[in-house]
């Protein structure tokens, strides 16, 4: 059965209006509540949001419901996305939720769920969740909802946890590190977790308001960080997103690094330490073609998963992988969690920069394919293969790249948008190909 509420990351949408609307939000506390206490017995439930003005609110429908179906709740206030998912693990809690919309405005938001796995709930339990919600949207919510107090113990228990996994022989003291928080989730823990651990931070984007995070700032906005990882001289720079599950990095000639290059960098290190389990990386459709050739030339599989870090998670699962992620900066260390956890990732490669003295060494070798990604609004969201003109742009583009490129058409899970991505050795054939898929879409669904 197909879901309407929840995505690829949950629900999302713009508050005040469905999904995300008082009647929906106080039954999807209602529901989740329900389907915990009947497969657990208890429903002690904990909640995290990041810096967006809508949050507050959120929380609050949120706690009513699950408190009106029998759960207790605690407040963690802003912190990360793995940050609710790693305190969920460790604790008796039976299920977590974040409220947060990633890296996307400040006007979106949304809901994840996460078990006390700390993933996220496979499909078949959102979908018997979503058949409660849909059972209790009818119901009146109460004007009286929780007041909710953050809980600075449980800021603490993940600062710690982040913590003890600084690799082991690293120094970080005096590393000249710049953080660019996105106004959002991290800005006070990202700080935090480096000056504790004796690194020199010069903090970015700290300054939340409510509807700053991810405005101009964070990891989709790098520009910003390139020229103060410069002008400071920095041995590297991080940006996160706004609920910091993700994180892209600056090396110290101000030139960007992503998923694809902290996967190098990690597999690299745990080859040579005899901990790359399987001999295998996982990673997903998006990923550059440059990655699979260097690993390759290193003894070092690549697998490709549906995009998105639950199908890279699953896929680690099923195959008994220790390290997965996406190019976007979703890292997965199986090892220490099953979240894709942007500060996780940082203290990481910050340990490997003292060793190595650079993030530049950690990544060479690594050339990247000419890529192309083109975002396509759309008013509705067929099978791609029941669009005959997109079909035949498809075909044309892959006969033509053969294996020496690839083409990968895919809807957004959170967003009215298709998305085509074109790699190839040269430019030339990226654009020309992207263009003419992206024009196919634009004319058969385009918005």
């Amino acid at each position: 059965m197909a879901k309407e509420l929840f995505g690829t990351d949950g629900i999302r949408g713009v508050p005040g209006t469905p999904p995300l609307d008082d009647q929906t939000l106080y039954a999807t506390g209602r529901a989740l509540g329900h389907y915990l206490k009947r497969e657990h017995g208890s429903a002690h439930v904990l909640i995290g949001m990041d810096t967006r003005e809508s949050g507050p609110h959120i929380a609050r429908l949120l706690a009513a419901g699950l408190e009106r179906a029998g759960s207790s709740v605690q407040f963690a206030g802003v912190i990360t996305t793995p940050g609710v998912a790693c305190l969920v693990r460790q604790n008796d809690f039976e299920a977590g939720v974040v409220i947060s919309a990633s890296h996307n405005p400040y006007h979106d938001n949304g809901v994840k769920l996460f078990s006390h796995a700390g993933m996220k709930f496979p499909d078949a339990d959102e979908e018997r969740i979503e058949a409660e919600i849909f059972r209790y949207r009818s119901e009146t919510v109460p004007p009286a909802r929780p007041a909710l107090a953050a809980n600075s113990a449980l800021h603490h228990e993940y600062l710690g946890f982040l913590r003890s996994h600084v690799l082991a022989g690293a120094e970080l003291r005096g590393l000249r590190v710049v953080l660019d928080c996105a106004n959002g989730a991290a800005y006070q823990l990202g700080p935090e977790l480096f000056r504790s651990l004796g690194a020199e931070v010069i903090a970015m984007a700290v300054n939340p308001d409510g509807r700053n995070i991810n405005a101009a700032c964070g990891s989709l906005h790098l520009e910003g960080l390139q020229k103060r990882v410069l002008s400071e001289k920095a041995v590297m720079g991080v940006a996160f997103d706004g609920d910091a599950d993700r994180s892209l990095f600056v090396c110290g000639r101000g030139e960007v690094v992503n998923g694809d290059g902290v996967l190098l960098a990690v597999a690299r290190y745990l080859k040579a330490q005899n901990l790359l389990k399987t001999g295998r990386v996982v990673a997903t459709s998006m990923s550059n073609l440059g990655l699979e050739r260097v690993l390759a030339r290193e003894g070092i599989s690549l697998v490709r998963a549906a995009v998105g870090d639950r199908y890279v998670l699953e896929e680690m699962l099923k195959s008994g992988d220790n390290l997965g992620g996406e190019q976007s900066g979703h890292i997965i260390f199986l090892d220490d969690s099953p979240a894709g956890d942007g500060l996780l990732t940082a203290v990481k490669i910050a340990s490997l920069v003292s060793a190595k003295g650079s993030l530049e060494s950690l990544v060479e070798g690594l050339k990247d394919y000419p890529q192309v990604i083109r975002n396509v609004k759309v008013k509705s969201k067929p099978p791609l293969n029941s669009l005959p003109e997109v079909s035949r742009a498809l075909e044309e583009a892959k006969t033509a790249l053969g294996d020496n490129g690839r083409v990968v058409l895919r809807y957004s899970g959170t967003e009215p948008l298709a998305r085509v991505m074109v790699e190839a050795e040269q430019q030339a054939d990226v654009e020309r190909f992207s263009e003419s898929i992206a024009n196919a879409l634009r004319k058969e669904v385009g918005a």
